[in-house]
């Protein structure tokens, strides 16, 4: 069992939840695709494994592992909410895509230091942040030259 399958049942069973085998399919396909996907993309993902699998199931299971902290919900300026697997990486921002929605993580330490600077010296404590930076990959931008 892996180790997030481990701490969602260990949540489940705190709350008095079941772990329902949809629901362990739903964590598994989850961190097995290390992406940042919609409730749609990982219900059409947890169906080539299970076609019993309905969305409301793919839905609340997302939230559960929201309120479990094995996953955190973003909006990258979509009108879908995107769930990112949280399997106590460093902190990291993102690139994304306007063009095409690609989403690249970024682990920049100087970034970290900068932020953590100008917090500091506005007086500020930082408890959290998120950075997104918007913007056309060079695949976009390549067929746009193409065109």
């Amino acid at each position: 069992m892996s180790e997030p399958l481990r701490r969602f049942a260990a949540y489940i069973t705190e709350h008095g939840l079941k772990n329902t085998p949809q629901r362990r399919r739903i964590v598994e396909v989850f961190f097995k695709s290390g992406k940042h996907l919609t409730t749609e993309e990982l219900g059409t993902l947890v169906r080539t494994q299970d076609k019993s699998i309905g969305q409301a199931t793919v839905y609340r299971t997302l939230k559960l592992l929201c309120r479990a902290g094995l996953a955190k919900e973003q909006h990258f300026g979509e009108l879908s909410a995107r769930y990112e697997p949280l399997d106590n990486e460093a902190h990291h921002d993102h690139l994304i895509c306007t063009v095409c929605g690609r989403n690249v993580e970024i682990l920049d330490a100087g970034i970290e230091t900068k932020q953590e600077e100008v917090a500091k010296r506005n007086g500020f404590m930082l408890t959290s942040h998120r950075m997104i930076l918007y913007g056309i990959c060079p695949e976009c931008l390549e067929k746009k030259d193409d065109a």
